[in-house]
């Protein structure tokens, strides 16, 4: 008997999971991606300013695993017909603003907590006495903490402040002192359950990693994200449902009973196993009938609100020999991160054209400094992008703000235990996926849709 299989949820981890369950289910399967807003995709959007392409969400993803082989995204790539696409930044430094100056981000940190403290060259003054061999492991098997309670310990405030903290926030928009250290950096959660000493965990994470010599670290698809997800769409050859939310989802039997649209209008439908590729409190909201269990585990998640802002200088506006710049929070500015985005990625113009820059304003806990009209939020950054790279910046001849509100999840220390959790406590037939779970990247992301894929399918297999 053909079975229908309902994705709720648009995004890059739910279009991952309609792929992989082409790939496994019968030909005649029934695959329906339900995505509430009007258009697939989720935080991956590519929008266009000054006649350019220019990714108004993720605009790139990790290149490489850990293992040493492709990145999830990579390969996913690939089978969706897009691997002769891909293309890789252009070889630039990046810096950090600190005290009205940029200087280069040290060389060989992981995620800005360094190994050799030798590398800092004044960036950030560290308490080298205090990364004391104790005899005994710095964590203990599973244990977990914040990120900046360990680094704090060992380095001191400063490379916390100045290093970790800034370096977090390009990827989370969040704090060290309350991000997860195994959610955010598990290769250093591991290595820190045999380490003594912070330096030793650090290199010993570091030398896990199998990345060949001279390989990219980042890639992207040349045309945008968008014809990532366009290739996702026809490569899973799933019903794409739009602007239709799911309201409830209901056992029934061996079989899901699905509510859509507007209680006054309600529509329904059955099928046999469901994906939720949701951020955790719609899908706690859904789960809180079918799996309490899970959505008491993960229905607490918090979120951060960022915004990016776009701006086209004209053509030979000058600016640092940099891909871009990360903010500590301690400089105080709206401004968290910048990517000298045609500098970055020399493809997307040729000379002559626009010089693009693409800054990210907000970090967690901050939300209230968003609250502004468009128009203001673009002076601000074109104000103190000016004052960070030392010179005022001419008007930009075009530009545009993008909003993520609740874009961002926040993984307090417990965290992948309380999805452990969600996910034992699922009832057979539905599962879960994305960002809210199992890290922000679309590597990860992408990872995270294809296992749901792989649970579902193995269900569907033992019917």
């Amino acid at each position: 008997m053909r079975k229908r299989i309902a994705v709720i949820g648009g995004g890059i981890a739910g279009l991952a999971a309609a792929v992989r369950l082409r790939d496994l289910t019968p030909a005649d399967t029934e695959i329906i991606v339900y995505e509430q807003s009007g258009a697939l995709g989720g935080k991956l959007r590519t929008g266009e300013l000054a006649g350019l392409r220019v990714e108004r969400g993720a605009e790139s993803f990790l290149n490489g695993a850990p293992d040493g082989g492709a990145s999830a995204a990579v390969l996913f790539a690939h089978r969706v017909g897009l691997g002769d696409a891909l293309v890789h930044p252009a070889a630039q430094p990046a810096a950090l603003a600190i005290g009205g100056a940029l200087a280069r981000i040290p060389a060989g940190t992981l995620v800005g907590v360094p190994g050799d403290l030798s590398t800092l060259d004044g960036v950030a003054l560290p308490d080298e006495s205090a990364d004391l061999d104790t005899g005994h492991p710095l964590l203990a098997p599973g244990q977990d903490i914040a990120v900046g309670e360990l680094v704090r310990s060992r380095y001191g405030a400063e490379v916390v402040e100045r290093l970790v903290d800034p370096m977090l926030g390009g990827v989370y928009a969040g704090r060290a002192d309350r991000l997860s250290l195994r959610a955010t950096m598990p290769q250093l959660a591991r290595t820190a359950e045999t380490e003594h000493t912070l330096r030793g965990a650090v290199r010993a994470a570091q030398a896990l990693s199998k990345r060949a010599p001279g390989q990219p670290v980042f890639a992207a698809v040349d045309g945008g994200m968008g014809r990532l997800i366009g290739a996702a769409a026809t490569a899973a050859r799933a019903r794409i449902s739009l602007g239709l939310p799911v309201r409830e989802i209901i056992r029934a039997g061996n079989r899901w009973h699905l509510v859509l649209g507007p209680a006054p209008e309600p529509q329904t439908d059955d099928v046999d196993a469901v994906i939720l590729a949701v951020p955790a409190r719609p899908a706690a909201r859904l789960l809180a009938d079918a799996a309490p269990e899970s959505a008491q585990a993960i229905g607490d998640l918090e979120y951060a609100s960022v915004a990016l802002a776009g701006m086209a200088l004209p053509p030979g506006t000058p600016l640092p020999e940099l891909s871009g710049f990360l903010v500590p929070p301690g400089e105080g500015t709206l401004v968290k991160a910048a990517t000298f985005f045609t500098r970055k990625w020399p493809h997307l113009t040729g000379p002559g054209g626009p010089v693009i820059v693409r800054a990210s304003l907000g970090r967690a806990g901050e939300e209230e400094r968003l609250q502004h009209s468009d128009q203001a939020l673009l002076a601000i950054a074109h104000r103190e992008l000016g004052e960070l790279v030392g010179g005022q910046l001419p008007p930009a001849a075009a530009s545009w703000i993008q909003r993520w509100g609740g874009g961002l999840p926040q993984y307090a220390p417990g965290h992948p235990d309380r999805v452990a959790a969600a996910r034992a406590a699922l009832p057979s037939g539905l599962a879960l996926a994305g960002a809210a779970l199992d890290g922000v990247g679309i590597p990860v992301c992408v990872a995270s849709g294809e296992r749901a894929a792989d649970d579902v399918s193995k269900y569907l297999e033992e019917l």
